[in-house]
């Protein structure tokens, strides 16, 4: 070993390596942040949105349901789950219903779109028939289908604009004539205002205002330009005018927007101040369960329109918040699905469903807040009405259908299949047959990503 000029052996000296960068703990807010965006951006996340959703408000408003209609079943002579009953047995065809939608293929989905529509017209020009059709709470819009049950076709023509409105559009669409206002207008419009025709001929205002939100929103999707657009919306703003102007009910109505008196600008406006009592008198988590006071006679219509109400009254501002968190859900879900796909008739009818559900939850909540004139609708999903509510669940099931039908949705949906439902004896052992099975869920989840689906 050579020597140092000391003579002393010279000193071996260690390498460093470079220090290792410290580890930085994670902000937990950022972290959870990150999981969300990830489980947010699955295939399924749309179709549990809306399954889940959908379900959970139509349990929680059978619950209301049974709490807010007890005293009016009760000043009926009636037994106290009469309501509820009913409505149980509305949610039980509903889920039906719901199911089979779900399970239906979108070609079947299109060619029921005609007979449907065929059937709601006959069906809302049946009730202008003296000895047919009856009026409730002034709306000339109901059949009676002996005994205590009855039917509003009006409801189905949300239904029915949402399916042929799509299918039109979609065959449109692939012939290339939405680029003419002409095609694009005609026979939609026309359509559209039949069918608000007969809804009006029975005073029923506020079904009108739904079925021009689902007109507007089919014709935002299908790319109607701005002036094109805004004439249609001028055109039903004027409309809407004169029928408000024409109808002292509609005009006291109007007058009862932030009122805060029962006798507020020479209105009676006792159901939307006492709407107001209930949403305060709730608190942050509200009174209890059937504890609402608001329900024994001072709020008009508790189990329907202004069911909102009574939950904030009984649930507080928490179940409120809860109710808004589910529609909100449902409705980003809708859109989600409808800007996915590839397939026009499942964006217009996804689309067309979507400003349906939202479009009708707000203007019943902002009736029941005070910010909107009361328009006389359910809450969808949640209020009493089994004719609301079969045709609106068989619309969530289009929608969970049209959520399966992602690409990227089916090959999740089969990477879950059960793994125990194989036949026996088909020959090698399961250590040869396991590879096979994994190489085609491989095979299923590249393709799904090939097409452009997350």
């Amino acid at each position: 070993m050579p020597s140092s000029r000391t003579g002393r052996p010279p000193v071996q000296r260690t390498v460093r390596r470079p220090a290792a960068p410290r580890t930085v703990r994670d902000n937990p807010v950022r972290r959870l942040h990150t999981r969300a965006k990830k489980a947010w951006d699955r295939p399924l996340t749309a179709y549990y949105l809306i399954l889940g959703g959908s379900l959970l408000i139509t349990v929680l408003g059978l619950v209301m349901v049974y709490s807010a209609s007890q005293i009016k079943a009760l000043q009926m002579s009636l037994p106290g789950s009469y309501f509820f009953r009913k409505q149980l047995l509305a949610a039980a065809i509903g889920a039906g219903l719901l199911l089979l939608a779900s399970r239906m293929p979108v070609k079947l989905h299109r060619a029921l779109a005609y007979p449907i529509l065929a059937g709601a017209v006959f069906l809302m020009a049946l009730v202008q028939v003296p000895g047919i059709g009856m009026a409730v709470n002034g709306n000339q819009n109901w059949i009676s289908l002996g005994g205590s049950f009855q039917i509003q076709p009006s409801e189905f023509g949300k239904l029915a604009l949402v399916l042929w409105g799509a299918d039109l559009l979609a065959r449109k669409q692939d012939k290339k004539l939405l680029s003419q206002w002409k095609h694009m207008l005609v026979p939609l419009v026309p359509v559209a205002f039949m069918l608000l025709g007969l809804i009006m001929l029975g005073g029923d205002m506020g079904t009108a205002i739904i079925l021009t939100a689902i007109l507007f929103g089919l014709l935002w999707l299908a790319g109607a330009p701005t002036r094109l657009f805004v004439g249609v919306l001028s055109i039903a703003g004027l409309i809407g005018l004169i029928l408000i102007k024409t109808s002292p009910n509609r005009m006291a109505r109007l007058a009862c927007i932030g009122a805060t008196e029962p006798r507020s600008a020479g209105a009676d406006c006792w159901q939307a101040v006492h709407g107001i009592y209930a949403l305060a008198s709730g608190g942050i988590f509200g009174s209890g369960l059937g504890a609402s006071v608001e329900k024994w006679g001072q709020l008009p219509e508790a189990h329907t329109d202004f069911i909102f109400a009574v939950t904030g009254e009984e649930l507080g501002l928490a179940g409120t918040l809860s109710v808004l968190a589910l529609f909100a859900a449902l409705g980003y879900a809708g859109i989600r699905v409808a800007g996915r796909t590839e397939d026009p008739f499942v964006r217009y009818a996804a689309g067309g469903v979507t400003t349906w559900v939202t479009a009708q939850a707000v203007i019943n909540i902002g009736a029941v807040l005070g910010l909107l004139p009361i328009a006389g609708v359910p809450l969808p999903l949640f209020s009493y009405g089994g004719s609301a509510l079969l045709p609106t669940m068989f619309a969530i099931g289009l929608l969970i259908a049209f959520a399966r039908d992602e690409p990227a949705a089916r090959a999740a949906l089969a990477m879950r299949q059960p793994r125990f439902g194989r036949k026996r004896g088909a020959g090698g052992s399961a250590r040869t047959r396991e590879p096979r099975r994994w190489n085609t869920m491989r095979r299923r989840a590249s393709a799904a990503r090939t097409s452009g689906e997350r």
